[in-house]
């Protein structure tokens, strides 16, 4: 899980740094540098998230969403661990 939080974050900053440097300046350096990058981080995103047990569709899904699909993935993860640990939080009082 740590590999896919880090992997998401490279993502989402690195589409970041692409939007604003296409927006302002546009120097082909940062684009040179920044989007190999990106796309590194995209496809560990999709693997990670393919090769992690029980993963539904929906978290397949969101992981191959370009820039924020790691996080969207993220998210899925940290819902389906407070929705099982809720019942077991219960069963301890």
């Amino acid at each position: 899980m740590r590999a896919l939080r880090t992997a998401a974050g490279v993502e989402f900053a690195s589409l970041l740094v692409l939007l604003v440097n296409l927006a302002t300046v546009h120097w082909p350096a940062v684009s040179s540098l920044t989007g190999p990058t990106h796309g590194c981080a995209y496809l560990l995103v999709i693997v990670q998230v393919m090769r992690t047990p029980g993963t539904n569709g929906r978290t397949k899904l969101y992981a191959l969403l370009p820039g924020v699909g790691g996080l969207l993935a993220l998210r899925q993860y940290g819902r389906r661990q407070s929705a099982t640990a809720e019942p077991h939080v219960a069963e301890r009082r």
